[in-house]
This record gives structure tokens, C-alpha cells and sequence, in this order.
């Protein structure tokens, strides 16, 4: 028995080895990490399970059953992040450069049956150079196995995925199905085909950086969610990210047990509008004044700005923010920031993560580019995603609620359960200005000073709809608020929602425009 507990060690030793010394280095030069040394850094110290480590490709051509290692070039595994269950999968470049096989797909698909057996996150590591050529279509079908399993988990277990290497061709659409996806500046790089198809098909000489790297998907794409400076952020950032998501679509969202449940600071609020309602502010100051200190974790910072999206914690308790950016192309709605936030809307309802929408809206963004890339149909995925949510709901106008945008952004009119208004919110079809110019356009006209009437009617429309009370009057508003009353009205209705049930009607699935 001494003999074959010695043989096992042997056997161990090999497997945490990867690709040998040598290759580990090189990963190391290159800044970065092995795929256990990420592992190691993600969980909780000492909480893994690795599964399938002795698992070895069973390829016959080009010589590779010559060259076997174990755990064919991904590690995999269960452990706890912040004590609770997560799987694990971990790419490791210094074998085959992370090259999916058969075998390795299999150990993928293995440890994502468990997470939906069980109930829990599922975090892909991402470093691999594609499919293993020499397995032919057998690796494509592996890929394809993976792909069905996230189709199947969408929401049903958060998924995660960071890419820490290269990720191309196939491989690219696995973490595209997850939920999130995480990149890191200058060593991780996505796309379908890489700069020398491009160059060959197209004749652009263009870098993989240029192509995919974390600052292209993070900011024109939208591909990836986070960029991180390196592969300890993104690490650090995937459990925090956790922190406020439930383990599973049938779980509760988490509840942070911390004395210090307070914002910033709430007495900015009363004075943070523009006595100009064409000022722009940061919405930001809104959120971080609202919910409790230091929470607010945003998501696609550097994507579609003039819509802000992110967690937060009110009271203690995770929620999902949509916010408008005035700052921004003055909030306009446009079709990546109808997109992003569409996104993010139907993660929070999948996980039971209550909604909360600031609106300062003027209205979509008109212009030939908008209407020929389908802000019609882009601008309908918000709407549609605001609607078919379930989770408790909240809206505060603060300024601007315009035409269209107005319905779109969480209304009473789509379900939305309580509509909050500040003062200095602004309710109707549109501004004042092109409401005098169109209603009262044949008076205009003839008057002796044209612009002076124009003005008078322009005065006239702000002071009828230029407010929330029409919308208050109507029941399209449930309460108009001091802003400094913010945060506790929305614990208070947060509160009163815990419990809220709604149905949608039966049916296979929706058929959201995509």
C-alpha cells in the first residue's frame, strides 16, 4: 500500500507541475498568473476541491499520444468564495496553450452539471488559444457542449467569465452566453478572427490589442463588462461582484450584516439640480447619496455613458441601479445604452434583484445613424425588459421624463410599483421649447414679434407640464419628494415590496426584439 500512496503523490505532483517549469516561467514573464495560482487567489484559502486532475487527452494523431499531461489543460474544481459554494473551471496555457480537447471540454461540461445541480455560481478562467487542431471536429463538438450547458444555466446560476490570455475564434462564446465578463489590460485579448484573417480578408493591419483587447470591449464593443489593470483586480473584482448576487435564481439576494448602513451624505441632494435645466450634473453624486457608503459598484463604467448601471446596497440589501447620466449627451437614450441597460434589467430580475431607476431622460437621440442601426427595435429590448421584470421596482424622476423615454424608463404604466418625483422633475411629451413651436405655431406666426411669443408660450408650457403634479394628479406618480427624503422612502418601499409576487402569463418564452 506504501507503494501505490507513493505512485499517487508522484502522480499529484505531476499534475500540479501543468506544463513544466519552463512554461511556467514563461506565463509568469508575460505577467501572468498559472491556472491554479488564479484558483488560489479567488477562494477562500485552502477551500478547493480539484476534480478530475489525472484526466489525460485520448489522441492518437500528429504525436500527441506522446505528449500527455495531466489534467489536459484545465483545472477544475469546487470551493467557497467568502463561504459560499462556487465552481470552478481554469484554463492552463502552459499545456497545449490551453487548447480545448475532448477530454478537456469534458471536464468543463462535468463541473458545470454540478453548479446547476447544486445551486451555485459557475466561474470560467479563460487562457486558451482555441481548439486543439489536431483533435479535428471533436474538439468543435466540445466546444459546442459548453456553449449548450451556459444556454441552459442562463438564469438559473450566475455565470462569470474572466479572460486572462488570449480567447479567439469558438472559444469567444461561451463567456458572450455568461452573465459577466471580466478582461485584464494588455495580456487578455477577444475576437472572432484574429489580425492576420483580418489582414488577409480585409487588408487592415491591425494589432490583437487594437482588435480585442480589454480597453475595445470594455469601451466601444460593450463585449466585456470590467477591464482590470491586472489579474489581482479582476480576481478581487469577481468576488466582489459576488458579493451581491444570489447563489441561484431561487435564492435571496444578499443581505449585508454591517453597522455602518448610512450614504456619504444625504444634504447635497436638496441642491445638487441646476437651477438650468439644461445644466448637466453627475448622477453619480444622486446614487452615492442615496445608498449605503461606499457600495455602489458599477458595471460597464466605460460603455454607453450616458447610462449609468450597477449594484449597490440600500439598507444593507444588494439592489440593481439604472440610472440616466445627464452628464453625458444629457441622458439621452441611444442604442448601446438602451442595450446595456436592457442587459442588466433582465440579470437583476433572473437573480431576484430589486430595481431601482433615477430618471433624467430628454428623450432618444434623433439622427440618421440611430434610425438606420434599429434604435427602434434596440430602444424596444429596454422596454420589453423593463416590463416582463417581476422583482420590486422603484423610479425617482429628478429632472427630465420626455416623451417615449418617459414610458420606457420603469413607469407606472410598465409595471413599475412605486414612481417617486423630486420638485424639480419635468413630466411631459417633450420640452417646452418644441411643445410652444408646434402647439401654438400659427400664433407664433402672426404675432408682430414672433420669437417674443414664442417665449410667452414656451413660459406657458413649462409652468403647466413643467412639473410633477399632472403626473402626480393622475396617479402616474405615487408621491413628489424633497430629495434629502430619498433614501429613506425608498427602505421604506423597499421594505414594503419584500414579499411582492407577480406572475407573468403562461408561455414558452417571450420573443424579446433582438
Amino acid at each position: 500500500m506504501k507503494d501505490k500512496i507513493q505512485e499517487l503523490g508522484k502522480k499529484r505532483e505531476e499534475g500540479l507541475q501543468g506544463g513544466g517549469k519552463k512554461r511556467i516561467e514563461q506565463q509568469h514573464k508575460k505577467g501572468k498568473l498559472t491556472a491554479r495560482e488564479r484558483i488560489q487567489l479567488l477562494v477562500d484559502e485552502g477551500i478547493f476541491e480539484e476534480i478530475g486532475m489525472l484526466v489525460t487527452h485520448r489522441s492518437v494523431d500528429f504525436g500527441l499520444d506522446k505528449e500527455k499531461y495531466a489534467g489536459d489543460g484545465v483545472v477544475t474544481g469546487f470551493g467557497k468564495i467568502n463561504g459560499r459554494l462556487v465552481y470552478i473551471f481554469s484554463q492552463d496555457f502552459t499545456v497545449f496553450g490551453g487548447s480545448l480537447s475532448e477530454t478537456h471540454a469534458e471536464k468543463i461540461c462535468r463541473i458545470m452539471d454540478l453548479a446547476m445541480q447544486n445551486g451555485a455560481p459557475l466561474i470560467g478562467l479563460n487562457d486558451s488559444g482555441g481548439a486543439r487542431i489536431q483533435e479535428g471536429v471533436v474538439s468543435l463538438g466540445g466546444y459546442a457542449d459548453i456553449f449548450y450547458r451556459n444556454t441552459l444555466a442562463s438564469g438559473v446560476i450566475p455565470q462569470i467569465s474572466a479572460v486572462m490570455g488570449p480567447c479567439a475564434g469558438g472559444a469567444v462564446y461561451s463567456p458572450a452566453i455568461t452573465d459577466f465578463i471580466l478582461m485584464v489590460e494588455n495580456t487578455s485579448y477577444m475576437f472572432v478572427t484574429g489580425p492576420n484573417v483580418v489582414k488577409t480578408v480585409t487588408h487592415e493591419e491591425v494589432t490583437s490589442e487594437e482588435l480585442g483587447g480589454a480597453s475595445v470591449h470594455s469601451a466601444k464593443s460593450g463585449v466585456a463588462h470590467f477591464s482590470c489593470a491586472n489579474e489581482v483586480e479582476c480576481l478581487n473584482n469577481i468576488k466582489k461582484l459576488l458579493s451581491y448576487i444570489p447563489q441561484n435564481c431561487e435564492d435571496d439576494t444578499p443581505l449585508l450584516q454591517t453597522s455602518n448602513l448610512k450614504p456619504q451624505t444625504s444634504n447635497n441632494l436638496d441642491n445638487i439640480i441646476p437651477d438650468n435645466p439644461n445644466q448637466p450634473y453627475d448622477i453619480r453624486e444622486v446614487i452615492t447619496n442615496v445608498i449605503d457608503a461606499d457600495s455602489f459598484f458599477e458595471v460597464h463604467k466605460n460603455f454607453a455613458e450616458n447610462i449609468v448601471v450597477g449594484f449597490a446596497r440600500l439598507g444593507g440589501r444588494s439592489i440593481g441601479i439604472v440610472a440616466n447620466q445627464p452628464a453625458h449627451l444629457a441622458g439621452v437614450l441611444d442604442i448601446h445604452a438602451s442595450t446595456k441597460a436592457a442587459r442588466f434589467v433582465r440579470f437583476c430580475d433572473c437573480f431576484n434583484i430589486p430595481l431601482l431607476v433615477f430618471e433624467d431622460v430628454p428623450g432618444f437621440l434623433p439622427g440618421t445613424d440611430q434610425e438606420w442601426n434599429a434604435i427602434i427595435t434596440n430602444g424596444a429590448k429596454l422596454l420589453y425588459a423593463f416590463s416582463e421584470a417581476t422583482v420590486p421596482r422603484i423610479t425617482v424622476i429628478t429632472r427630465k421624463a420626455y416623451g417615449g423615454a418617459y414610458d420606457v424608463m420603469n413607469s407606472k404604466h410598465i409595471g413599475a410599483d412605486m414612481n417617486y418625483a423630486w420638485p424639480s422633475a419635468e413630466i411631459a411629451v417633450m420640452g417646452a421649447k418644441g411643445a410652444a413651436e408646434i402647439i401654438f405655431k400659427k400664433e407664433i406666426a402672426e404675432a408682430k414679434v414672433p420669437e417674443a411669443k414664442w417665449k410667452e408660450k414656451e413660459s406657458e408650457y413649462q409652468e403647466m407640464f413643467g412639473n410633477p403634479y399632472r403626473a402626480a394628479e393622475r396617479g402616474f406618480i405615487d408621491e413628489v419628494i424633497e430629495p434629502s427624503q430619498t433614501r429613506q422612502k425608498l427602505i421604506s418601499a423597499f421594505a414594503m415590496l419584500e414579499n411582492k409576487v407577480a406572475k407573468l402569463p403562461r408561455k414558452k418564452h417571450g420573443n424579446i426584439p433582438l
